[in-house]
């Protein structure tokens, strides 16, 4: 039996939940242009048995710890209920930053060098201490949660007292952090569809990074295609197709990236489930190849 009845979950009690809400939102109304019936789902507050009993298939809209850490895709698979997207082991892989840079690391795939701590202080942040011995301290580092998306609480560091100010103004100290080698030239993004790489988009903004700001309030962010080489496009997308396979992703994920001025590719992360706003980079991508937002949901769900 076919696909009819449609839940999607949105919203969650992650940092993230003002995107959610807008990306579930946008997916919920493609999905019943598409003919589909439909139910918007608060989630956790409005997620029943009844709701897994009385759908074909949820299609996730959470952002962050919700949608991404894989506690509830281990609750849909052993209940033997479709839903969008990556599993639990793929997501597992994906959402713990240090986590997923060991298993690329493992794999030869490229990424920033890193150090974990295990909060954020003072003492964890000397950078005169040995383990911080891999970078170039006269470079930028970044500064981010282990396990955080939209670029909350990330933070560039290029003084001691930027690295002050992010101890004082991070929203949540006590919990593992990465310090990453910044990696300057070109920042772009690979969304993959169903086996598939669909066009690089190079993130241009006025901000000093990508950040929260950047992502969904200021109106002159650029999201440029980028028409690399026939070489350098192979070597994108096998990096990419090569992160998406190792980390065990299904469906849809966006692989982040940075490329240096020699042209070499770094992996930054695995999003397992991008955001669907109108700002967001997937549907931007996607359009660029072709395929309007409700083609792209549709596409979405076919996988399933």
């Amino acid at each position: 039996m076919g696909i009819k009845k449609i839940a999607v979950l949105y919203g969650g009690m992650s940092a993230e939940r003002d995107v959610s809400i807008e990306s579930g939102k946008n997916i919920y109304a493609a999905i019943l242009d598409l003919g589909y019936e439909a139910s918007l789902i608060d989630y956790p507050k409005e997620f029943t048995n009844a709701v897994m009993e009385n759908h074909d298939y949820l299609f996730i809209a959470l952002h962050g710890e919700d949608g991404e850490s894989g506690d509830l895709q281990k609750i849909l698979s052993d209940k033997s209920i479709p839903y969008s997207g990556s599993d639990a082991i793929a997501c597992s892989r994906t959402w713990n930053k240090a986590r997923c840079k060991e298993i690329l690391n493992l794999n030869n795939i490229p990424t920033p060098q890193w150090v974990s701590i295990g909060e954020l202080s003072q003492e964890s942040c000397n950078l005169e201490s040995d383990k911080f011995n891999v970078f170039n301290l006269s470079n930028p580092l970044f500064l981010k949660p282990e396990e955080e998306g939209s670029s909350i609480d990330v933070f560039k560091i290029t003084n001691e007292s930027d690295l002050s100010d992010a101890i004082q103004n991070c929203s949540n100290n006590n919990r593992p952090f990465i310090f990453e080698e910044c990696i300057e030239h070109k920042e772009l993004t690979v969304p993959v569809l169903n086996g598939r790489c669909l066009p690089a988009v190079e993130i241009i903004t006025s901000e000093s990074f990508y950040n929260y700001k950047a992502k969904y309030e200021k109106d002159d962010t650029q999201l440029l295609q980028i028409n690399y080489s026939p070489e350098e496009q192979e070597i994108l997308e096998s990096i990419c197709m090569n992160t998406f396979n190792v980390m065990g992703c299904k469906g849809w994920a966006r692989i982040d990236l940075l490329q240096d001025l020699e042209g070499e590719f770094y992996v930054l992360e695995i999003n397992t489930v991008p955001g669907m706003t109108s700002h967001s980079l997937f549907p931007a991508s996607a359009k660029s190849a072709g395929l309007d937002y409700k083609s792209l949901i549709q596409e979405i769900i076919n996988e399933s």
